[in-house]
């Protein structure tokens, strides 16, 4: 099926194979990834025809998608149109936890979460939705004292900007990951205030209030095609249920806002990546409560899955670009042998099921936020949030009021100039991040 301009469920979560496109942010260490114990009612959308025109159309119901939403309508900022292939928090985000942080090396990464974090912990109050945020900090295994100075480096500039991170020993990281061989490490890094949240429940609780708020989210409606030239200042987005003149077209479609752009007349740079996770199943006895743990030298990592179990993952860096999102057993390979190396007891557990999602790749694996210059003959603006590699979901709280404030051209809390399309064409340079798994 050829991808549109509508983006389903998102990583993050087990994929719905009925439709294309899959999750918006692929199962990862910082993508939704578990089951979640407490998912949330399916937000509905409205039937019915299309408006004829909206003052702005955000394509793709995801977690960006949905802080977006809530953040333009809170500003009231017009009529806000979603527009989602399948229905928000379906499939894909029904049922994850998503693992939300501020461990980064680059400044603007580190905002991003840090400001997310905040509203995490404030969503109870606004929009107004429990999202089960819990606490139980990332820990990043360190094999070598080159990983622990680079590590060393990122905690100072996270502390500087209010990151309670902090380096510990390799015995402090074991009495945290009873996993994790001392012996095999020269430090870890870690930081209490990480942990995880459901996304199925932030972006229902996101899109509930926006639509209280005049919002309009329209559910089982693709893009298929942008005219860019529908009238002066309009552009029209055309979907099997109708089609909308609108001055202003954000793209939040994940894996799929190459295709988007295109459309758009627009060049994002994002490339689909398989990313894969396994569940062990309720374990006897059952695991201890741990942090989000990361080995940064294999990109193993592992954490509790809500269910008595453990989930269990790594980066295999033999997946080739690509749509495919069938789960397989290959990686299971190289991922017992770095067990092996750095928690020997996870080599051996058995493997009960698991699921594939995407990655929406960039080059340098930072996210694409901006407005995008138009070729020529296209009318209207063009926005994007796209491309965050895994940390879509902790960072979407920061990104929707970027993009709010960006479209009411005022100055945003933080300048995502840097995070442009543009650097790719050399117009900026490429951003730095060592922390990514």
């Amino acid at each position: 099926m050829a991808p549109t301009a509508d983006r389903p469920r998102t990583p993050d979560q087990e994929p719905d194979r009925r439709h294309e496109p899959t999750p918006p942010q692929g199962p990862g260490p910082d993508g939704p990834t578990a089951p979640a114990r407490h998912p949330a009612a399916p937000l509905p959308g409205p039937a019915g025809p299309l408006p004829d025109q909206a003052d702005v159309v955000i394509v793709g119901g995801g977690v960006i998608g949905a802080a977006i939403a809530f953040h333009l309508a809170e500003a009231g900022a017009g009529y806000v149109l979603l527009l989602e292939r399948d229905h928000p928090a379906a499939g894909s985000s029904g049922k994850p936890l998503g693992g939300v942080r501020a461990q980064f090396s680059d400044p603007l990464n580190i905002r991003l979460g840090q400001r997310s974090l905040d509203a995490w912990r404030d969503f109870a109050r606004r929009p107004g939705a429990d999202i089960g945020l819990e606490h139980t900090g990332y820990l990043f295994l360190l094999g070598d004292a080159a990983e622990r100075d680079l590590f060393a480096e990122g905690i100072a500039l996270q502390n500087s900007l209010g990151v309670p991170s902090r380096l510990i020993t390799p015995r402090e990281a074991h009495a945290l990951c009873p996993y994790a061989d001392p012996d095999t490490l020269v430090a870890a890094a870690y930081s209490p205030a990480d942990g995880y949240a459901r996304p199925e429940a932030a972006v229902t609780g996101y899109l509930r209030a926006a639509r209280r708020l005049g919002a309009r989210v329209r559910t089982h409606c693709p893009v298929t095609a942008v005219d860019p030239a529908a009238a002066p200042g309009l552009q029209a987005v055309h979907t099997p249920h109708g089609t909308v003149r609108t001055p202003v077209l954000i793209c939040c479609a994940g894996a799929w806002s190459a295709a988007v752009g295109e459309m758009a007349g627009a060049h994002l740079p994002v490339t689909p990546l398989r990313r894969q996770i396994a569940l062990t199943g309720p374990l006897d006895p059952a695991p201890p409560r741990i942090p989000f743990t990361l080995d940064f030298g294999s990109t193993l990592y592992f954490h509790n899955d809500a269910a008595g179990g453990l989930l269990l993952g790594l980066s295999d860096p033999a997946q080739p670009p690509g749509f495919d999102r069938t789960f397989t057993r290959e990686w299971l390979t190289p991922f017992r042998a770095a067990a092996a190396r750095r928690a020997p007891a996870l080599a051996s557990l058995p493997v009960r099921d698991g699921w594939a999602g995407l990655y929406e790749m960039t080059p340098d694996r930072n996210a694409l936020i901006g407005e995008a210059e138009r070729a020529p003959g296209h009318q209207g603006r063009f926005l994007y949030a796209t491309g965050f590699s895994g940390h879509g979901f902790l960072q979407a709280p920061a990104v929707g009021e970027i993009v709010r404030d960006l479209y009411l051209r005022r100055t945003p809390f933080l300048d995502a100039t840097p995070l442009s399309a543009a650097r790719f064409d050399g117009a900026a340079p490429v951003r730095p991040e060592a922390h990514i798994i």
